[in-house]
C-alpha cells in the first residue's frame, strides 16, 4: 500500500495565508486502488490521525475546504475516494455496504499505526463511520456522523427507494434523453440538495457532482445503484448498540436529503452520543461552512484523544441529565 502519486495542490476556500499543501497520492485498500488527500504532519505516537469519508456520488474532494483549514492547525488528516465514486475502483456487483466495510475497515488499520483514528462522515460516509465503529476491534478512538441516512429521511430519498413509476418510465423510453438535458437538470438540482443556500454554491464542487451524470444511461445507473443503497440501508445499523466510543451525531437544519429527525433518531439510539443541530447547515455542512466544521472535529479529535471515551461519555451523559 504505498503511495505512487504524490502532487501539491491548492485547496480552495481556505483561510490559510500562504501555500496550500494537500498532498494526493493513490493507494490500495481491500483490493481497491483508490486516491488519498493527506494534509498536516506526521501524528505524534498516540495522536492518530483524522479520516474522512464522503457521501454518495461524492469524492474525497469534498474536504478539500475544511482538508486546508485542518493543515493550518497542523492536524494531520486524510480524505479518500470511497469505492464506485471519485478516483477509485468501481463497486463489484453484490451488496454494496459489505465491500465499503471491507474497504474503511482496511482505511482505518492502515492509518492508525500511530494511534487511534477519529472519523468524520458525511452522508454514507456518515453511515459507514457508525458501521466501523459497531466493531470494537478496529482501532477507533471516536466518530463524528454528519447527516447518516437511513433513520429519517427525507421524501426524496424515499421515493428514489420506492423506484416511483416517473423513473421507470424514463428508463424505459426508447430514445435517450440528450446528456445536455441530463446536464442542465443536474445543474439545476445539485446546489439545492447539497447546500443551505444554493446561491452559495460553489462553481467546481457543484461541476463535480453534475461530471457524474454526462448522460442518461450513466443518470439511470446511479439511480438504481442510489435504488439499492437505499434498501440495504434498512438494516445498516443493527449493530449500533455495540458503539462504546465517543458519538458525535450533527444534525443539519436545512437538510433537503437527511432531516434532522434522523439525528435526533441516531442520538437516541446510541445514548452516550452528543447531538449537535446546525439550523443553518444544509447536506454537506463541510462545503457550507468549512471553517466550522474544521474546528468541530479539531476539537472533538482533541477530546477523544486525551481523555478515556467511556469515562467521558458517561459524564456527558450526566452532565446533559442534569441540565
Amino acid at each position: 500500500m504505498t503511495a505512487v502519486q504524490r502532487e501539491i495542490e491548492a485547496a480552495p476556500g481556505s483561510r490559510l495565508a500562504g501555500p496550500e499543501v494537500v498532498r494526493a497520492g493513490h493507494r490500495s485498500f481491500a483490493g481497491v486502488r483508490t486516491r488519498v488527500l493527506e494534509v498536516g504532519p506526521k501524528p505524534k505516537r498516540g495522536t492518530g490521525r483524522l479520516v474522512l469519508l464522503h457521501g454518495y456520488c461524492d469524492s474525497a474532494d469534498t474536504w478539500r475546504p475544511a482538508l486546508a483549514e485542518l493543515a493550518a492547525a497542523g492536524i494531520p488528516a486524510v480524505a479518500v475516494d470511497l469505492p464506485g465514486f471519485g478516483e477509485a475502483d468501481p463497486l463489484r456487483p453484490g451488496a454494496m455496504l459489505a465491500q465499503l466495510d471491507a474497504f474503511v475497515a482496511e482505511v482505518v488499520r492502515f492509518y492508525s499505526d500511530r494511534g487511534k483514528v477519529v472519523l468524520g462522515g458525511n452522508s454514507l460516509g456518515g453511515t459507514m463511520s457508525l458501521r466501523a465503529a459497531c466493531h470494537e476491534e478496529l482501532p477507533i478512538a471516536g466518530v463524528v456522523s454528519i447527516a447518516a441516512p437511513g433513520f429519517v429521511d427525507s421524501w426524496l430519498v424515499r421515493t428514489v427507494g420506492k423506484y416511483p413509476l416517473p423513473l421507470r418510465l424514463a428508463a424505459s423510453l426508447p430514445l435517450p434523453v440528450p446528456g445536455f438535458v441530463v446536464r442542465t437538470i443536474a445543474e439545476f438540482v445539485v446546489p439545492r440538495l447539497l447546500y443551505a443556500d444554493r446561491a452559495a454554491a460553489d462553481v467546481a464542487h457543484v461541476a463535480r457532482f453534475t461530471g457524474l451524470f454526462p448522460d442518461f444511461r450513466s443518470t439511470t445507473t446511479r439511480l438504481d445503484q442510489a435504488r439499492q443503497l437505499v434498501a440495504e440501508l434498512a438494516e445498516a445499523y443493527e449493530g449500533l448498540d455495540g458503539i462504546e466510543v465517543p458519538l458525535l451525531v450533527v444534525a443539519c437544519g436545512k437538510d433537503r436529503l437527511v432531516t434532522a429527525a434522523a439525528g435526533r433518531r441516531l442520538h437516541a439510539l446510541v445514548p452516550h452520543s452528543r447531538l449537535m443541530l446546525r439550523e443553518e447547515w444544509g447536506h454537506c455542512p463541510q462545503l457550507d461552512d468549512p471553517v466550522a466544521i474544521a474546528d468541530l472535529l479539531s476539537y472533538f479529535r482533541a477530546g477523544v484523544l486525551h481523555k478515556k471515551p467511556r469515562r467521558r461519555s458517561a459524564a456527558l451523559t450526566q452532565k446533559a441529565a442534569a441540565g
